[in-house]
């Protein structure tokens, strides 16, 4: 009998992968993904390089270019790589950086005493990833380059010429069509993460410059307050009140570790706090995010009570409460980080949450005592906070009654489907109760369940969660998702693996995405976060030639589908809402899996999410003027 070699496992299939090859087989390994959120890593990584030296005290100014041809230069005014013969390959020592995995300065010695990036695997991963790439390395007025395609060398390391006193790194890369779905380069996602690292380096100044159009734009980022400018910049951004003028302002070394904490309190009822190690953002927080929230916790209810703000009688302020209406942003830096997981978004340093309790527990008292004006305005948030937190509980438990999503108890006009699988499960929030009908009746029963919406639903920027609980527009909602909200947020509870907002394609039907939205932001955000919450797309228009139809996505879809017909004798409808459309119609065209177009609500940019729903949904009005009149071209394309 003839051996199936397809069940065969000797040493004919154990394959090693030499060199870069295992980045261009496994690119998600070191990047993440190959979507756009991978692209601009691509960028990151050689400007965290160019990061490193300004941490090391090496470089001052960085350029950053996206140019004509759909490449990206880097350059800096560091110390450049040696250009001496490596003597552990026999390589000139840049070629190894650029094509050796795990190669770099960054492992020991005296090159770097704090670096970030992918600890030398950054720049040979770039390389990897790229159709071509060159590099222009100037150290000691010798300069030196090379040119290589998709990882391999193409132009041998060469002589391009003397400077004296010139010195830096240039690199210029074409991201691989090949790699990535998408190669053209975000402006504004880029320009939010260099702005966010001159913040964090103060004294860096970053040029950021966009060629690729007909006259170039550019951005000069530079920030002498550090992580202060970049508390005042959230806080403009959210064009909220302030509760206090000034930045709390903490810092502090030991040995090899340095720690910054900066304060500010506005009168929203949000808390933003981000948090870095060594200028990574830590977006799952961290032992210093941990330290902080431990010592404002404490510091702040041991000056109530000292002070006679809480009772000996008083439960204590939570740590929700004392942070609610807080910007603040915490950055340490040190000699070796330890990450969790891949993407290092968590840092795991245990002594570093004792360093930042401690400094934050002795310098904010020291500044309690110092400023009691502050301090009370910010104790009065807390308080106001905690009482409604008080009456927030009360709400929530008068909407938990047993089994409530059970049979008769279904909330309001929920429609349920058949299945109980989370993972195969719908929810569509329809606007309106035409609408709503049908989409019971063309649904499919088996997966899809149906939750008309009634009137609009609150706006939740504008109110604390008692509101939330005693709105009558949210409270079904919330019970008919079953995995709560807040504090209570329990995904391994949600009842349907896909939530789709289906509402009218006109302003008042954005109004309803925007709010649900804002919803979901902000006290769901897990839901966003993990794919689950979606868009639907009901086409614009109804194009007809006797029993021949066409449903049209756009205008250009429409005028293509009138010549398509022939041009004579078309009509083109104009669907003024879904409740207009039958419900054989709206399967067909916004609910059949196989057919429709669903749009998934991603948060690529927490904070340019945060600073849009607080600028569409807050108080003031001219700041939602500016920004609609700014974006008015693009609000077809909803995306947080």
């Amino acid at each position: 009998m003839a051996e199936n070699r397809s069940n065969a496992y000797d040493e004919n299939q154990i394959q090693v992968l030499e060199g870069l090859e295992a980045v261009r087989k496994r690119p998600g390994m070191y990047i993440g993904s190959t979507s756009i959120r991978g692209l601009h890593h691509l960028v990151y990584e050689i400007v965290d390089n160019s990061i490193d030296e300004a941490l090391a005290g090496a470089c001052s100014e960085i350029v950053v270019t996206l140019e004509k041809d759909g490449s990206c230069s880097v350059s800096d005014n560091g110390r450049g790589i040696p250009n001496a013969v490596n003597h552990k390959t026999g390589a000139p020592t840049p070629e190894v950086v650029f094509t050796v995995l795990h190669a770099g300065g960054k492992f020991g010695g005296e090159g770097y005493a704090i670096s970030g990036g992918l600890h030398g695997v950054g720049a040979s991963v770039v390389n990897a990833l790229s159709e071509w790439l060159i590099y222009e390395n100037s150290r000691e007025g010798e300069i030196y380059g090379e040119r290589f395609e998709r990882g391999a060398v193409k132009e041998p390391f060469h002589k391009i010429g003397e400077e004296e006193g010139r010195h830096g790194l240039y690199v210029r890369f074409l991201p691989d069509k090949e790699i990535f779905d998408e190669v053209v380069f975000d402006y504004p996602t880029l320009l939010n993460r260099l702005r966010e690292q001159a913040f964090l380096n103060a004294g860096v100044r970053i040029l950021f410059r966009d060629d690729r159009g007909e006259e170039r734009v550019e951005e000069t980022l530079h920030y002498e307050g550090g992580i202060r400018s970049f508390v005042s910049h959230l806080n403009a951004a959210k064009h909220c009140e302030l509760i206090h003028p000034d930045v709390i302002y903490i810092s502090a070394k030991k040995d090899d570790t340095t720690a910054e904490v900066a304060i500010q309190y506005n009168d929203s009822f949000n808390e933003t706090l981000m948090t870095f190690a060594n200028n990574i953002h830590t977006v799952e927080g961290g032992t210093h995010e941990t330290g902080f929230k431990t010592a404002i916790t404490r510091v702040l209810n041991e000056y109530a009570r000292k002070q006679n703000f809480l009772k000996d009688s008083d439960k204590p302020l939570t740590g929700e409460d004392v942070r609610e209406g807080i910007c603040a942003v915490v950055s340490v830096k040190l000699h070796e980080p330890q990450f969790e997981g891949q993407t290092k978004t968590k840092l795991g340093n245990s002594e570093i949450r004792s360093f930042v309790d401690s400094i934050v527990t002795e310098k904010l008292s020291e500044f309690m005592e110092e400023n009691p004006a502050v301090c009370k305005a910010i104790l009065e948030k807390a308080l106001a906070a905690s009482r409604a937190r008080e009456a927030a509980r009360k709400a929530r438990e008068l909407t938990r009654r047993k089994g409530v999503l059970e049979g008769s108890g279904l909330p309001g006009k929920l429609w349920d489907c058949q299945e109980k699988r989370a993972e195969v499960t719908e929810l569509f929030l329809v606007e309106g109760n035409s609408a709503g009908g049908s989409a019971k009746d063309g649904r499919n029963s088996k997966f899809q369940a149906i939750l008309p919406l009634r009137g609009k639903v609150l706006n939740v920027e504008k109110s604390r969660l008692d509101k939330v609980y005693a709105n009558t527009q949210l409270i079904p909602i919330i019970q008919a998702l079953g995995c709560g909200i807040g504090s209570d947020l329990d995904l391994s509870k949600l009842r349907y693996g896909k939530i789709i907002v289906m509402a009218d394609a006109d302003v008042d039907g954005a109004h309803i995405q925007i709010l649900l939205l804002t919803f979901f932001f902000r006290h769901m955000k897990k839901l966003i976060e993990e794919g689950h919450v979606y868009l639907a797309q009901p086409p614009l228009y109804k194009v007809t030639k006797g029993k021949q139809e066409r449903y049209a996505f756009s205008d250009e879809e429409r005028d293509f589908y009138i010549q398509e017909l022939g041009g004579k004798n078309v009509e083109a409808e104009r669907y003024k809402g879904l409740g207009e459309m039958d419900p054989a119609q709206l399967w067909e065209t916004t609910m059949d899996p196989e057919n429709r177009t669903l749009l998934r609500v991603t948060i690529e940019d927490a904070i340019a999410a945060d600073e849009v729903f607080s600028v569409l949904m807050g108080e003031k009005v001219e700041p939602r003027r500016e920004f609609i009149e700014k974006n008015a071209n693009y609000v077809t394309n909803l995306d947080v």
